[in-house]
Order: structure tokens, then sequence, then C-alpha cells
């Protein structure tokens, strides 16, 4: 689909600015990728599927405090702003939103978008609040941008789902796309968390993967990422899908592969 915007990316921090640029453009077809930055790969199959599909393609960085279980985790999360601002230049998206916790939760996060029954189970069974901060976030930036298109990564199989019923729930007027897992050479999905595994660990992190895709049962795979020095969340099956989730020292890895 051809470009009709700017040539040079633009950068923008403010809702109401977001709000005017995009009103502006309302006949035109609007791809939209949220991310938390410390972009890669995967990101960036979004991205490209966006620019080949709609006219404007807008990205959002933001670490979102309120989907996180483990204060940790959000103060070691990377932040690679100043690259993933190349990257994007490079791919000539039209606009990236760089919004504030101040802005999106002007509300102090009062408000929330709860679900009640997927979200409760694989990671929403280990990481409490986590769900509802994504679905908050999600809808507040939807409908900010108010997007024709919104493209998720299969990684997060759960969060995909939930987003996708909560746009039908609402009746938003978006289409949301999952794209393919995107895996290093090795196998491991790529994951903004990959760059906190030390060099042992990452060697490691490919027997996940492929225990995964084995035809080992749960169990089994339970027993071996164990006794490799995983510690296992959870390994289900559900929605044609083998769901996984493991700590290898402090960094959590979710995977997901179709069985």
């Amino acid at each position: 689909m051809m470009k009709v915007i700017n040539e040079k990316m633009r950068i923008i921090k403010t809702v109401k600015e977001i709000k005017s640029e995009l009103r502006n453009l309302s006949r035109k077809q609007i791809g939209f990728v949220p991310t938390m930055g410390s972009l890669h790969k995967g990101h960036i199959s979004l991205i490209e599927k966006s620019l080949a599909e709609n006219n404007i393609t807008v990205v959002s960085i933001f670490v979102n405090p309120t989907q996180f279980d483990n204060a940790e985790d959000l103060e070691k999360y990377p932040n690679q702003l100043k690259s993933d601002i190349k990257i994007l230049e490079d791919l000539k998206i039209d606009y990236l939103y760089l919004p504030t916790y101040k802005e999106l939760y002007a509300d102090n996060y009062k408000y929330k978008i709860m679900e009640d029954d997927l979200s409760k189970i694989l990671c929403g069974a280990y990481r409490e609040g986590h769900f509802t901060g994504v679905l908050t976030v999600v809808m507040k930036l939807l409908n900010i941008v108010k997007p024709t298109k919104a493209y998720f990564g299969e990684k997060d199989y759960q969060q995909y789902l939930l987003v996708k019923g909560m746009a039908e729930a609402f009746f938003l007027d978006v289409e949301i796309i999952n794209c393919p897992i995107i895996r290093d050479e090795d196998g491991l999905a790529l994951s903004s968390r990959n760059v906190r595994l030390t060099n042992e660990e990452r060697q490691k992190a490919k027997l996940f993967p492929e225990l995964l895709k084995s035809s080992l049962s749960n169990e089994e795979i339970i027993y071996k990422l164990n006794d490799n020095g995983f510690k296992v969340d959870y390994i289900e099956t559900k929605f044609g899908r083998r769901f996984g989730a493991v700590y290898l020292g402090k960094v959590r890895l979710i995977d997901n592969v179709e069985k």
C-alpha cells in the first residue's frame, strides 16, 4: 500500500498532539505497533507488515509499569531509545509516539480494564495484575491512535487473544493482527529480555523451545527443564498450542508452539 505521509519520521510525546495529527488523516489507513522499546527483529517484522498494509504507520514506545508484577524486572527492563529511534528512522515509519506515565495515567491508574477468564490462566496465574495492566494501556493507546490495524506478536499469544477479545467486546473499530514468532538461529524466541541472560544462560536457553517442539509430554518437559537448571512456571497445552514459561536465573522466558 502506498505511503501518503511524511518522508521523515515525526516524534510526538503528548496525547493532544498525536490525536490532532492523526485526526487529520482519518481517511487514510493507519497501522499501529505498540512496543516497550529495545526493538529487535520480532518488532521489526510487525512494523514491516504494517508498512506493507497501511498508508501510515505509528509505533509507540512506552515501558508500561502497570503490567509489571516484579519491581526488579521493571527496573532492569532494557532501555535503548537512541538505537530504537535509528531503527525506526531507517524503516521510514511515519510517527513515533513516546508518551509519559503522567500523560497516559492522568487518573493514576484508578480506571482499569479487567478480564475474568482467559487472564486467570497461563501467565495470568503467575503474574498478578499483569493482564489488567496490559489491557488498560492497550485500550488507552488504541483510543488515542485509532488505528485501522494493530499488530501483536504470537510469542505473547495469550496477550494477543486478550487484546483481540477486548477489541471485540468493546466494539473497537480496529483489526487486531497476529504475526508469527521470530526466532534466533538456535530457535529461541526473540525477546527484549534475552539481553539480560548471561552467556551460559543464553546457551542453555535454546533447550526451552527444543523441548516445547518435542513429542515429550508436558510432565516430561517440566522434569527435563528442572533437571537442566530452569525454574518452571508452567508447561500447558491449550488452544492447539503448547505454552511454556520458565526462569533462567532472574530472567523469565515465555514461548508457545503449535501442536
